[in-house]
């Protein structure tokens, strides 16, 4: 039998979601990361949500997204209050939720070319 590809739309992708690694298209990640439709941030230095400072989101918010999902591994984590309020401030819209369900919203609102990103967190 014949399979072809079917490329999901022209936007970067998640393809497969596990306890310590995300891929991305064709690559795998093992460190935590951003995504955005368009780019890739590599080796976003959190590693726990529970411990997500303001200093952390700066990257995110450079990245001029109108709603982040934050993917805290295989459990949900919520940051702490200020880091929640930090992106409300700003306009911002901020989810947590598993790396599993951040990867499927993400898929869900990149393909309706919505200005999100998925801040997925590794151990």
């Amino acid at each position: 039998m014949e399979l072809s590809f079917e490329h999901p739309g022209e936007y970067l992708f998640v393809r497969r979601v596990g306890a310590d690694t995300i891929t991305i298209v064709d690559r795998d990640f093992h460190k935590s990361l951003l995504l955005t439709p368009e780019k890739v941030v590599e080796d976003w230095s959190v590693t726990d949500a529970s411990q997500l400072g303001l200093a952390d989101i700066e990257t995110i918010v450079a990245l001029a997204p109108e709603l982040v999902l934050l993917g805290t591994g295989q459990r949900q984590v919520f940051p702490p209050a200020e880091v929640m309020a930090a992106f409300l401030r700003r306009g911002i819209g901020i989810e947590a939720m598993t790396n599993g369900a951040a990867a499927r919203t993400y898929t869900l609102l990149a393909g309706e070319g919505r200005r999100v990103v998925a801040a997925f967190i590794l151990p």
